[in-house]
């Protein structure tokens, strides 16, 4: 490829991903380490990740937003379990506060990550997927927020018969903006997040809707709106009734999880005691009662119970089921019943995918993913001035950003004052064990990825705790300075590695 194809680009810290996550943290950068330039990756055209991606209707947190918004910039409505449209405004007005904004990269596509000990840099090769350019970024320090899925295809079983099927066949992952579902007879197919938020939502609209699940989750009704909060706004300062609702649902979360792992057979009681006063008595329980025990996957949250409520008033229904096969009219299940579906929408999760399907490489040598420990949940084995940002899958998942963020921005400011330019960390031998860092959920997405997350270690700091109290102290309190951390020193008389330094040359 000639020069006049290429466009360099160097910063001191480059961030994959402009979502919730690579957002959290290029604005911990602007406020801890404000001398770095920095620069924002991003495939899609728009702020957002995720929330830019979703557009099914009804599409929401699964978090409480208190909890889920970002620590430094609360969140300050009332709604508990907001829609996407506001996180996506949330997080959009969080990048233009600390001008985040005008940092980032749009459309491009990287390729590989290519690290070199002779420089102390990496070099990331990405496409502009509209014109075809291709881009070099080099930087001093790489950070990947880009969670664990594939953006660009949801998972999908291999349905027998579906080239038969005559109606309308879509997963929510690429929800067609032209869908008219009104007065049609619906068939969502999963147990997930995403069903339970489609079927209440599609509910009032449609002829009819059902909700096809090979096995059921556990459900949790939570209130749209806190009103403890609304009546708190009224004696006391905004910004402490927030702080104070963000605390006490971090603290409610870790009650429930912890309560869960002690007293499984109490608190599966409780979820089903709280399901069936919402569904009434015609409805059976059976449906909503998981074989494996609360936590073993993540818990699924609606609001003010309208799941539950759509079902028991009749406007939608659900069936614990398997597919024998797909029919020209719809479904014919294992059970002989045929559910007749104008169309048909399979929730059925996403597709494993850690770096965004970056290349990794050290001195020419591959790094891949599935073998190497992460060291406190957050820089990656052998591989140097590389962090992963993942959240955490048993909390709101910002909670963990949050503190991944802060620990970045200590390393890199310790890095300075002490002259480093490089630190890589070392595992001791027979440190790895088999566990992915996604060991604590027994989800379907997470069994069919294991391959290709890095694993857990046997001890700390090479396992990943999920756990928010131990993470504070790992990543906020503990020294830095490590002996498993393997440290470069600048060459004498360098200066501070690109300090303040940006360049840019357009073919």
């Amino acid at each position: 490829m000639g020069a006049d194809q290429v466009r360099d680009t160097h910063v001191d810290v480059l961030i994959v991903g402009a979502g919730i996550s690579g957002i959290g943290m290029a604005c911990h950068l602007a406020m801890a380490c404000p001398g770095k330039t920095v620069a924002l990756l991003e495939r899609r055209k728009a702020i957002g990740g995720t929330w830019d991606l979703f557009r099914y209707p009804g599409v929401r947190s699964d978090s409480d937003m208190f909890s889920f918004g970002y620590q430094f910039r609360p969140w300050h409505e009332l709604k508990v379990l907001a829609d996407g449209p506001s996180i996506r405004s949330y997080v959009e007005d969080t990048a233009r506060a600390y001008g985040v904004d005008r940092k980032i990269h749009f459309g491009v596509r990287i390729t590989d990550a290519r690290w070199s000990s002779i420089v102390n840099d990496w070099t990331v090769t990405a496409v502009d997927e509209d014109s075809a350019l291709t881009h070099r970024y080099s930087c001093h320090f790489l950070v990947s927020c880009t969670g664990y899925f594939d953006h660009e295809r949801g998972y999908l079983p291999d349905y027998p018969g579906l080239e038969r099927y005559q109606g309308q066949f879509i997963h929510p992952q690429h929800w067609p903006d032209d869908l008219d579902y009104r007065g049609k007879r619906v068939v969502v197919i999963g147990s997930g997040a995403t069903a339970v938020t489609l079927v209440p939502a599609l509910a009032g609209e449609t002829a009819h809707i059902t909700m096809l699940q090979r096995s059921p989750s556990y459900i949790l009704s939570l209130p749209s709106h806190d009103k403890i909060s609304a009546a708190l706004r009224h004696v006391l300062p905004a910004r402490l009734v927030y702080g104070m609702a963000r605390k006490r649902n971090i603290a409610l979360q870790r009650l429930i999880f912890k309560a869960a792992k002690r007293w499984p057979d109490r608190v599966r009681s409780v979820l089903l005691w709280a399901a069936r006063r919402k569904l009434g008595s015609e409805v059976a329980l059976s449906h909503f009662s998981p074989a494996y025990r609360p936590w073993e996957q993540r818990l699924c949250a609606v609001p003010d119970g309208d799941l539950f409520l759509a079902i028991r008033d009749g406007k939608a229904s659900i069936v614990t089921d398997t597919i024998d096969t797909f029919t020209e009219h719809g479904i014919q299940l294992a059970s002989g019943e045929q559910l007749d579906a104008d169309i048909v929408i399979s929730a059925t999760g996403f597709q494993l995918l850690a770096l965004g399907g970056m290349e990794l490489s050290v001195d020419g040598e591959p790094r891949a993913l599935n073998d190497l420990l992460t060291y406190k949940g957050v820089l990656l084995q052998d591989t140097p001035n590389l962090a992963v940002i993942f959240g955490y899958t048993n909390a709101s998942w910002t909670l963990k950003v949050d503190l991944a963020a802060s620990y970045v921005c200590r390393l890199l400011n310790y890095m300075d004052n002490h002259r480093l330019s490089a630190i890589t960390p070392r595992a001791p031998a027979g440190e790895r064990g088999d566990e992915t860092i996604l060991a604590s959920l027994s989800s379907g997405y997470v069994q069919r990825g294991n391959a290709r997350m890095p694993r857990q270690g046997r001890h700390l700091p090479w396992r990943v705790t999920h756990n928010y109290e131990q993470d504070r102290r790992m990543l906020l309190r503990q020294p830095i300075e490590d002996p498993a951390l393997e440290c470069v020193m600048q060459a004498e008389g360098s200066a501070t590695p690109h300090a303040g330094k940006e360049l840019r040359n357009a073919g």
